[in-house]
């Protein structure tokens, strides 16, 4: 049987741990990978030069023929050519994982066995751009994989198959992204050792159950303090390391880096944002009353919940831990965190 030529696509380190799982295998799996596709390049890093994505730093390591088109629209020229070429590979299949680019229906179907899409969530809970975010901002307890049949909607194909991972208290989006892009990884080349089966077995989506994780903008980082702990410690975790949790004192940003989980234990009748405690484990913010405690007489102050900030930093400085701001001047118990800049 002549191996499925395949098109790989994608950008970042998400896709990268994929493709680089399938180049391991394709012989085990009777592929071989014709083509890979990624976003152009990109400036980056305080010289703005270009640089190549990771999943193109992938395929040029293994001398695989990399394309990079800004569209595959075929109402402009260099759509029209990026489709040419396209079929040019003869692929029968096309994997895409965070590649970024829209892909028109007539891409979708040029391959024989269409286009599957690595996607980092439990299909349909979160579709969009930021799927691994929105789960942790939401408070999800697990997430997951999803291989899908891509359609011409928005992560709303058929699903071919899917594999859980659980969120645990202190998973950043960092380190569940890392987890996501093995279990990724993992998930596709299980398809591809049957993919007429999956394909066969493929179930509809509910799409009540849908939800849309919007993509990522800076000012989302910005502390609301009268939230309640848990939310704003799942905002501090699910916005690491962009664009980050960030508020204001004095009128100078800061950002906070890191906290501990959420002592339910530890009240407080201050107001949110202040700084209840400078100490050497952790600083105490005073945060807003949960939701729970919002039916109850608001005549009586009811005490609010604390939060731990356990790493952050000032404007212009390096990150600090709890220990070297309790031996510094920086912070002190009573100072106020705003959520606006002056």
């Amino acid at each position: 049987m002549q191996p499925l030529r395949v098109v790989f696509a994608g950008t970042p380190e998400f896709a990268a741990t994929s493709l680089e799982a399938l180049i391991a295998q394709q012989d085990a799996l009777n592929i071989i990978i014709v083509a890979v596709y990624t976003q152009p390049d990109r400036k980056a890093g305080r010289g703005q030069k270009l640089s190549a994505s990771a999943v193109k730093q992938v395929a040029l390591a293994h001398s695989l023929p990399v394309e990079q088109p800004a569209t595959f629209k075929k109402s402009v020229t260099e759509g029209i050519a990026a489709r040419e070429t396209l079929r040019s590979y003869q692929p029968d299949l096309m994997i895409v994982a965070a590649y970024g680019l829209i892909l028109p229906i007539g891409v979708l179907t040029m391959p024989t066995y269409g286009c599957l899409n690595i996607h980092a969530s439990l299909l349909p809970r979160w579709r969009g751009a930021a799927p691994i975010h929105r789960a942790i901002l939401a408070g999800d307890k697990e997430t997951g994989i999803t291989i899908m049949q891509m359609d011409k909607g928005l992560d709303t194909g058929d699903m071919l198959y899917k594999v859980s991972c659980v969120i645990d208290s202190g998973d950043t989006a960092t380190g569940l992204h890392d987890k996501l892009a093995a279990l990724g990884a993992t998930a596709i080349t299980t398809v591809l050792q049957d993919l007429a089966g999956y394909q066969q077995q493929a179930i509809s989506q509910d799409n009540s159950e849908a939800n849309y994780a919007e993509k990522l903008v800076k000012t989302e980082g910005e502390i609301d303090w009268s939230q309640p702990a848990a939310v704003i410690e799942r905002h501090i975790r699910g916005l690491t390391p962009w664009p980050g949790a960030y508020t204001f004192l004095q009128g100078q940003r800061v950002k906070i880096l890191a906290s501990l989980p959420v002592n339910t234990s530890q009240q407080t009748h201050e107001t949110a944002g202040k700084v209840v405690s400078v100490g050497r484990k952790a600083i105490l913010v005073a945060c807003g009353i949960a939701a729970d405690d919002s039916q109850q007489d608001n005549s009586i102050q009811q005490p609010a919940g604390t939060i731990a900030i356990t790493e952050l930093q000032f404007a212009g400085s390096k990150s600090v831990n709890a220990e070297q701001i309790c031996h510094g001047n920086q912070l002190n118990d009573g100072d106020q965190f705003s959520n606006d800049a002056p």
